[in-house]
């Protein structure tokens, strides 16, 4: 008995979860820090537009993400590649109810981060948020519009609807993106 409960108690502290450096990009009102405020559980009250970028440690059960998220104002947009180096993984929030205005340049700016050379090679969770609201296209139309399945063939991204009112949906997409995030460590580094 002594043996088994040796065992159960003196087994030290677990061991440190791994920590993955994502970059967190999306147009302004995209809604990149409420969900980021909200998978921290930090008060959704007080919520302003992101000028500049933050940085937020992202708790979850087999890993750490230290997301950095850069505003998405125009006059901010030309600096994001700025920000990118050292990535290993990239979140994209869209706005899937906003004007086809702002989703066309959702899609400009999507689009140029698959091809940027820092970020080409990494794996890309693309959120197609508030699908609560009347207005949000499907994930279908998202794939159509964003011409995804040409643009994206061979490289790992994953497209989920997302909103506020599902937060079990979006911490699901983050544990596909882990998964991800941990197929790419594996892999033998290319050289």
């Amino acid at each position: 008995i002594l043996q088994c409960f040796k065992a159960l108690c003196c087994k030290g502290p677990p061991p440190p979860r791994p920590e993955y450096d994502l970059v967190c990009i999306g147009l302004t009102g995209s809604g990149k820090t409420s969900l980021l405020s909200q998978l921290c559980s930090e008060s959704q009250e007080n919520i302003v537009s992101t000028t500049g970028f933050s940085i937020k440690a992202v708790p979850f059960q087999n890993a750490v993400l230290n997301v950095k998220e850069l505003g998405g104002a125009d006059t901010i947009r030309k600096y994001w590649s700025r920000y990118y180096q050292g990535s290993q993984g990239v979140i994209f929030v869209l706005d899937s109810a906003s004007s086809e205005d702002d989703l066309e340049t959702a899609r400009n700016e999507l689009h140029s981060a698959l091809q940027h050379p820092q970020l080409c090679t990494l794996p890309f969770l693309i959120l197609a948020n508030h699908q609560d609201k009347p207005a949000a296209r499907s994930v279908q139309e998202i794939k159509k519009y964003f011409e995804l399945e040409p643009l994206a063939r061979g490289k790992r991204w994953i497209l989920k609807p997302c909103s506020l009112d599902d937060m079990d949906a979006v911490k699901d997409s983050f544990t596909l993106l882990i998964h991800l995030l941990e197929e790419r460590e594996l892999e033998p580094s290319r050289m």
